[in-house]
């Protein structure tokens, strides 16, 4: 296998990424009308157009901004930083800029339920799209790991052998999917919201923990700005964290039900 993968005609090179990029976003949205129409929507057509709206919006400046901070040296010194700022992206920046951008739609127009559930799946979906996508990339896009002499080595394009951090990302999302559906599936009588929360402190633990072993640009001498990021995120949630823990530790089902 040769890296970056590519589609070639003649003397034209496609790039696969943009190709998984555009398929992550239209897929992973046909699956979120899909899980709405199966199920039992509180809110109505107008309400979730508009918190979809602020999650787009804060999404992509989410993203653009974490992204263009984790060469914080490279950002300062571009010669075209509105280019630079546009051109970079990362995971991160993303959900928890969307994240925020749903809270400021919900709080523009008044709405005080809990939305984020039944984007969950769609979103873990996209997420392994586009992680295909970054894979076949190569060392061409910043998803690649520092040098191993372990088994799970490869050669993305450089000659050298580094984790394969996209197919790390892709293996943890699957199986974070199969417990969230678990857990989503077992009356546990968890709040609103909770399947949600619970993905987004799942994947920001993982990619505070995968990004040690990734050549990152460190901020602050010990972290880089996507780990500073997750634990601004998962600080976002402690008391969830709490809460939950709380009720895991409960002995009885029916202790845990009233606590909840």
């Amino acid at each position: 296998m040769t890296f970056p993968i590519e589609i070639r005609v003649g003397d034209i090179h496609l790039s696969l990424h943009p190709v998984f990029e555009m398929l992550a976003f239209a897929i992973g949205f046909r699956y979120f009308t899909y899980l709405r129409a199966r199920s039992a929507d509180y809110m109505s057509d107008e309400t979730r157009v508009k918190i979809i709206i602020g999650a787009i919006f804060g999404a992509f400046i989410g993203s653009r901004m974490l992204g263009a901070l984790e060469d914080p040296y490279a950002f300062a010194h571009s010669a075209h930083k509105l280019l630079y700022f546009y051109s970079s992206k990362t995971i991160v920046g993303g959900l928890l800029g969307g994240l925020w951008g749903v809270e400021i739609a919900k709080l523009i127009i008044g709405e005080k339920r809990s939305s984020g559930d039944l984007f969950t799946f769609p979103i873990i979906l996209a997420m392994i799209i586009g992680r295909i996508g970054c894979f076949t990339s190569g060392i061409t896009e910043p998803t690649y790991g520092v040098e191993t002499t372990s088994m799970l080595g490869m050669n993305l394009g450089d000659g050298l052998m580094r984790h394969p951090i996209a197919l790390y990302e892709i293996a943890f999302l699957l199986i974070l999917w199969l417990v969230l559906y678990l857990i989503n599936g077992y009356n546990t009588a968890l709040q609103s919201g909770d399947i949600f929360k619970l993905f987004m402190i799942f994947y920001l633990i993982f990619r505070f923990a995968i990004d040690f072993i990734k050549p990152v640009h460190l901020t602050l001498g010990i972290l880089s700005s996507i780990q500073l990021a997750c634990v601004i995120g998962i600080l976002y949630y402690i008391q969830t964290i709490i809460r939950l823990m709380r009720w895991a530790l409960l002995p009885h089902s029916d202790q845990r039900r009233e606590y909840l």
